[in-house]
């Protein structure tokens, strides 16, 4: 009987050490999705867009009076002295500047026209959004080489009840949408700089809830 008893043991004493082992680190779990390159495509465009809730400083060379600020409607547009409903979202400035300059032309002759963002939000499409278990989820504005770390800052890291290793990215990739996988865990707790990846615009991390 003591024998029966000692070889349970031995054959029991393998499992019992990996699922302790899992429990912290879940240093053996497979993805179910495809890890996320670690650079974004290069051929992406990163010119900033024009989005709502920008607010545009729009200056008419020797025409103080038709310069202003205005910020950009929910609708995408914005109104300025002599112009009105002007479209703003999903264009530069210097294209705003160009379409400002044409409705100009038919009140001030030979109008030149600059146009700078100083409150930037961009278009929704553009956003990086992040979902569930991080401390502030929030839609944020792409910037140039942002990257996952710059997100997991903006908005304050994650939450004692996230699985960040269990975390994804939604992208938009040729027109279809893709999800990967992202170590968030390994790259706040460990350090681990390889799972630092580059973001693109529009994506979308989702950050899901521990199990235990």
């Amino acid at each position: 009987m003591k024998e029966l008893k000692s070889n349970y043991q031995v054959k029991l004493t393998p499992i019992v050490v990996c699922f302790a082992l899992l429990l912290p680190t879940g240093c053996a779990m497979q993805h179910s999705h495809p890890l996320a390159p670690a650079r974004a495509d290069s051929a992406a465009s990163t010119e900033y867009l024009v989005g709502p809730g920008d607010s545009l400083n729009i200056v008419v060379w020797r025409n103080p009076e038709v310069s202003t600020t205005v910020p950009v409607r929910p609708d995408g547009k914005f109104t300025t002295p002599l112009v009105e409903d002007i479209q703003a979202s999903g264009k530069t400035t210097t294209q705003l500047a160009r379409d400002i300059e044409k409705a100009l032309s038919k009140y001030i002759q030979d109008p030149i026209v600059s146009v700078m963002v100083t409150q930037f939000a961009g278009p929704f499409s553009e956003q990086i959004r992040v979902v569930g278990q991080a401390a502030k989820p929030q839609a944020l504005p792409y910037k140039e080489r942002m990257t996952l770390l710059d997100v997991l800052i903006a908005v304050g890291g994650l939450t004692e009840f996230a699985s960040g290793n269990n975390a994804s990215i939604l992208r938009a990739i040729n027109g279809k949408s893709r999800q990967f996988s992202v170590r968030l865990e390994d790259l706040i707790k460990e350090g681990d700089v390889s799972a630092n990846i580059e973001m693109r615009p529009g994506d979308v991390l989702v950050i899901p809830e521990s199990w235990f």
